[in-house]
């Protein structure tokens, strides 16, 4: 497999060749394409859409122009050094994707899902979300270009997340409570994949992590890319030496996919995605995909997944609304396999204790999702010389999940 100089040319960063699929939509045996007929048809003018978008200089201009004048990019890098004096040992940085606009990562392919609709003629995106952050930056960038918004979302989290529901509805979106199975993340991809199916001529999917059926690990790796190429830059700009490891949260996969992306050249730099262990990967409350799932099939791709006694997607569970679905992006499914990339696990309480420390040694709070990264990094950083450093991707800011910690953590 080669890089597709074609997504390499309009990028201006590219692909390497173990995040393209093959023409079947495949990462060695992961992903694939949907085989719901009138689906398959949909992703097939997707896909089109998307490999003609991508070589127009109009659209690289534009994506140039928002992602500096609207998201704020680049992100900067920030040492942490009273949190690294906390820990003892590694130098603890971050890439600060919460300083985007709308507070995390998302924002990065919601420009470019909107934008692709727009070229297909769409009138409308729907989508999923678990925590709240993709909702919030599809709402904020259909509402930049003119489109509608129904975003599906579990009732589990809708009442987790408020805050973020307030913000997508008074960007203008039509949220869609989710009650069927857990009413959460799984549930929410189902439903808006139900309503998408009765709208395709005149909305577009717009996914919220690099996972489902082709092409959508391909487009938001893509648009996620830009992450990493930055973070390598400024590391060696302000170090002069590249990280010892490089450490994102994963649910689905798109914060982890996005920072690796820059560094898979670099054999020296070892790649880690942290995945929830929730009550603790012996409880069965957890969401260890990688850790704990087996190969499997979940919304019309191959990946790792969670599997119940009856061979379906099992309930899972995190701290985390973000990170608690049975199944992760067939991109990482590959990246284990080969060895590229390895995949380990935080708890709930290690979660909520780094959510904590980041806060009141950084003046930094974090998404719970980010939370599980950080918290990895902090186990972890003790146990390395002084001279070794850890980058870890600052995925998601943490004000959509202030009033549930004030019901968890006493102050």
């Amino acid at each position: 497999m080669t890089i597709n100089n074609k997504v390499e040319t309009a990028n201006g960063y590219g692909l390497h060749q173990f995040l393209l699929p093959s023409d079947e939509g495949l990462y060695g045996e992961f992903g694939g394409k949907i085989g719901h007929p009138e689906l398959a048809k949909a992703m097939e003018e997707i896909e089109a859409g998307f490999r003609e978008l991508i070589k127009e200089q109009d659209f690289i201009d534009e994506m140039k122009r928002l992602r500096e004048t609207y998201v704020g990019r680049p992100s900067p890098l920030y040492h942490a050094k009273r949190l690294t004096e906390h820990c003892g040992g590694a130098q603890i940085y971050f890439k600060r994707e919460d300083l985007n606009h709308t507070g995390a990562h998302k924002i990065n392919h919601c420009l470019g899902e909107v934008l692709l609709a727009k070229k297909l003629g769409k009138t409308k995106v729907i989508a999923e979300t678990g925590a709240g952050q993709h909702g919030v930056a599809l709402a904020t960038a259909a509402a930049l270009m003119g489109l509608e918004c129904e975003i599906h979302m579990g009732v589990v989290d809708i009442e987790k997340e408020h805050p973020n529901v307030s913000r997508m509805k008074i960007l203008g979106a039509d949220i869609i409570p989710v009650s069927r199975g857990a009413g959460t993340l799984k549930e929410a991809v189902d439903s808006a994949f139900d309503a998408y199916l009765g709208e395709l001529d005149t909305s577009m999917f717009a996914i919220g992590s690099a996972l489902g059926p082709a092409p959508y690990p391909e487009i938001v790796s893509y648009f996620q890319s830009v992450v990493g190429h930055e973070a390598r830059a400024q590391f060696l700009t302000s170090t002069g030496k590249l990280p010892n490891k490089v450490v994102a949260c994963i649910g689905g996969g798109s914060n982890a996919i996005g920072i690796f992306s820059g560094f898979f050249d670099d054999e020296s730099v070892q790649k880690i995605g942290v995945e929830p262990a929730g009550e603790g990967l012996e409880t069965g409350k957890h969401a260890a995909t990688m850790t704990l799932g087996v190969k499997g099939e979940i919304h019309g791709f191959k990946c790792y997944v969670l599997l119940d006694e009856q061979g379906e997607p099992a309930a899972v569970h995190s701290i985390a609304s973000g990170l608690d679905y049975p199944g992760v992006g067939p991109q990482h499914s590959h990246l284990r396999d080969n060895k590229l990339a390895t995949y380990e696990s935080a708890t709930d309480s290690e979660c909520l204790e780094a959510f904590m420390a980041l806060s009141r040694l950084e003046g930094i709070i974090p998404a719970l999702e980010t939370a599980h990264a950080i918290a990895y990094a902090m186990k972890i950083a003790k146990d390395m010389p002084a001279d070794e450093t850890i980058l870890v991707n600052l995925s998601g800011r943490g004000d959509k999940d202030i009033d549930f910690i004030l019901d968890k953590v006493k102050l």
